[in-house]
């Protein structure tokens, strides 16, 4: 079973599209600048994008919607 689940994924997020993109941006960052931290405490996962994935379940992170004209 893997945590977290997609269901309580999209429960946060409106769309499969929108869930890689914030992980894996969220990943890369995580990845290439090692003074960036886990925002959850005691992660699961080991791995940059299932510890992004815990973020997004958490409520710890979310996606930007642009403004109009930007």
């Amino acid at each position: 079973m893997l945590y977290p689940s997609i269901d309580n994924l999209l429960e946060k997020l409106d769309s499969k599209y929108s869930l890689v993109t914030v992980s894996a941006r969220r990943a890369r960052e995580m990845k290439e600048d090692s003074a960036r931290v886990p925002l959850v405490e005691k992660p699961k996962s080991h791995k940059f994008v299932g510890i992004a994935l815990e973020e997004i379940v958490n409520d710890q992170l979310t996606k930007r919607v642009p403004k109009e004209g930007q």
